[in-house]
């Protein structure tokens, strides 16, 4: 019984073989990357999976990240796009400061936007509860290199100290190089793909002030009591998602549930002032939460909520927008709600 159907099986490969070779070869081919991404719409999704604070109180309502599904540019994923009308391509250039970068490093800085967006959430969360909270580590990170300036330094590299000097914030290690003059030369300690070593770079003047011709971005992480833990998935990175952050685990930690025992969904940045900032993708994000029969969805005020209001009006869609200005704005409006 097997060795006819091994028998059968091996003379219709012999009897098709150039078609399936065809296929083969199609199938690579359309699996070859391109400097694309491809936006194939938005949704939501409960974010208290991924957040855990330790003895939690319980939320009879959910607050929800809101994302935009890519997928990466193939061949094929780049020919659907013309086909089907939701799909929308984006070159993968317009996420890179520089030619010269690589998709690991767009990885690295989204990475890096998440972790950030994460430390931020959980200082202004147990800050605002009034909860322990107290910084255990900061880095700064070197997240763009500027093309118009020549330099040392690389994407992903972490700057220990410059001419020795260590520094808690981005502003004081500018402070610092503004006592320099252009042209000088600075002494950096660095850590690069996880060794330590030294690097001399050039000063630069930009508008006046003295610059690495680099950006710069502090990680910073907290110890806190309770304990929290924070596991997004590697394809939730970003920072959009800092303003639900911060209000599910705000919420965790107080007794009073500020959903009301609604479904509610946002968008946007925390900062480390505890501003909200704008995200790409308005409308995407805005169209899936309505989908996805949210109640209120939380949006960045400026251009952001100007522009989700009007998607809103043009697509006729019921759900309810709320601008927020910083994350004390959204606390007060979530209170507000009947």
């Amino acid at each position: 019984m097997i060795k006819n159907i091994l028998k059968e099986i091996i003379e219709t490969i012999q009897e098709e073989y150039k078609f399936i070779i065809f296929l083969i070869l199609l199938y690579i081919i359309f699996q070859i990357p391109l400097n694309y991404y491809i936006t194939i719409g938005g949704g939501t999704s409960d974010v208290s999976s991924r957040i855990k604070v330790e003895d939690s109180y319980p939320s009879k309502g959910s607050f929800n990240i809101s994302y935009v599904t890519q997928l990466d540019g193939t061949i094929l994923t780049y020919a659907l796009s013309y086909i089907i009308p939701s799909w929308e391509r984006e070159d993968a250039n317009n996420y890179k400061y520089d030619e010269k970068e690589s998709i690991e490093d767009i990885e690295f800085r989204s990475d890096l936007d998440l972790k950030t967006a994460n430390g931020n959430a959980t200082y202004w969360a147990y800050t605002l509860a009034n909860k322990k909270v107290k910084e255990k580590s900061s880095k700064l990170y070197v997240i763009a290199i500027f093309d118009e300036f020549q330099t040392a330094l690389k994407v992903q590299d972490q700057i220990i100290s410059i001419d020795g000097n260590s520094y808690k914030t981005v502003n004081e290690y500018k402070e610092y190089l503004q006592t320099k003059e252009a042209g000088d030369e600075v002494k950096l300690k660095i850590i690069r793909n996880k060794k330590e070593k030294e690097v001399i770079s050039k000063l630069y003047e930009k508008e006046g002030r003295k610059i690495l011709g680099v950006g710069l971005q502090y990680m910073r992480e907290y110890q806190v009591n309770p304990n929290v833990k924070i596991q997004f998935k590697r394809s939730e990175s970003g920072p959009s998602g800092g303003l639900i952050t911060t209000l599910e685990i705000y919420n965790q930690l107080t007794k009073k549930d500020i959903t009301k025992g609604k479904k509610i969904a946002g968008t946007g940045t925390i900062e480390e002032d505890g501003s909200i900032g704008p995200i790409g993708g308005i409308e995407h994000k805005v169209l899936g939460a309505s989908h996805d029969k949210v109640s209120y969805f939380l949006v960045p005020s400026g251009q952001n909520y100007k522009d989700a209001l009007k998607y809103k009006k043009n697509k006729d869609l019921k759900i309810k927008l709320i601008e927020v200005k910083n994350i004390e704005d959204a606390l007060q409006k979530l209170e507000d709600l009947k």
